[in-house]
């Protein structure tokens, strides 16, 4: 791997630390727009890859079978904060399908949110796996399962129908072989893909600018998209940055977030340009970019947010006004201590190779 710096953190007027990845930008043709790094890098995507999860359900008629709405649909596709908004949803969404908490087997961990943190510290309870953020793709797995007439108790098995669709179906989104995906364990106990960035941004490409595919995976990868971007509180929570960034991408920009410094984004058709191609990027931050849970006990990454807002902001995806709208992620940022002293600043440390 060919890492190169992504960002930098200044203190005074020294870098005292430098976060490297890499970044590949890529169109619904395959072209491969602009990079940083190694756009060949191959990492997992984590929870990245939850659009793609639930692409064979909603392409196999789930949305209509059990009547999802937009917003449950959303939540199929999200790491969410465990605020009572997601919890209220996920526990009725699980009533739809038929199907209990004690079904999910993706373990149980502490919210993102601040208020629901809180009361599980004071009261020392064990969270239990609606909690967990991917409740919601474990809950439409299930329904997948179900829908199908498959067993439930093994629907994590590689080996499972619907696990393989979920991985034929990113083969064929990605571009990429079936066998030439590696094959891990995420952190819910789901099955997980690695994968080049290339190939990831070009299946984020074709999930938001799906010509070419068959009439069925499009309309579902346009229901996926629409939801994700009308309802983006369902995908993370207020104020995290996928949530916000959708908002005021209005319905143009779709975006994931991952474990361990892993981001794609995507750009619907005509956000660039009037006849611009929908836009894939997969971002990789070799060092993970691990979470910082601040005083108010919010959590915020270092790195992932602002180098895809950098991105956009070069693509020129994004007007001045709606990254003025987003500056809390940055471009650039002041960094203040515990006492609200400036220190110093982050700030991107990357311009994208563009490439003819």
């Amino acid at each position: 791997m060919n890492h190169q710096p992504l960002l930098e953190l200044m203190r005074g007027r020294i870098v005292e630390s430098i976060h490297y990845g890499s970044i590949a930008v890529v169109d619904a043709n395959g072209k491969l727009l602009a990079s940083h790094g190694d756009p060949q890098t191959v990492a997992f995507l984590r929870s990245s890859a939850k659009p793609f999860q639930a692409l064979p359900f909603v392409e196999r008629g789930g949305v209509e079978h059990y009547g999802y709405t937009p917003r449950e649909l959303a939540l199929s596709c999200a790491s969410h904060e465990s605020a009572a908004i997601h919890l209220d949803a996920v526990t009725a969404l699980q009533k739809k399908v038929g199907i209990e908490e004690g079904y999910l087997q993706c373990g149980g961990h502490l919210p993102g949110d601040m208020q629901m943190f809180r009361q599980f510290v004071v009261s020392g309870e064990t969270p239990t796996a609606n909690y967990n953020n991917c409740s919601g793709k474990h809950t439409t797995m299930l329904a997948h399962a179900k829908m199908r007439g498959l067993p439930l108790e093994n629907y994590l098995d590689i080996s499972h129908p619907i696990q393989q669709d979920i991985l034929s179906t990113l083969s064929e989104m990605c571009g990429i072989a079936r066998d030439q995906i590696e094959l891990g364990v995420d952190g819910c106990s789901a099955p997980n893909f690695a994968l080049p960035l290339y190939n990831a941004a070009l299946g984020m490409a074709r999930l938001c600018d799906p010509r070419g595919l068959s009439d069925a995976r499009a309309a579902a990868c346009r229901k996926i998209t629409s939801a994700m971007t009308s309802h983006s509180e369902m995908v993370s929570g207020f104020g995290e940055f996928d949530c916000e960034v959708m908002k005021v991408g209005a319905g143009r920009i779709v975006t994931k977030r991952g474990a361990e410094g892993f981001q794609i984004v995507g750009i619907l058709p005509g956000a660039l340009a009037p006849d611009s191609l929908g836009v894939g990027i997969a971002i990789k931050v070799s060092d993970g970019d691990l979470g910082q849970r601040k005083d108010d006990l919010t959590e915020s990454s270092r790195v992932r947010a602002t180098v895809a807002l950098e991105i956009l902001r070069q693509l020129g995806a994004l007007s001045a006004e709606q990254l003025q709208s987003l500056v809390k992620f940055g471009p650039v940022k002041t960094l203040k201590n515990h006492r609200d002293i400036v220190t110093g600043q982050s700030r991107p440390a990357f311009t994208l190779q563009r490439h003819a």
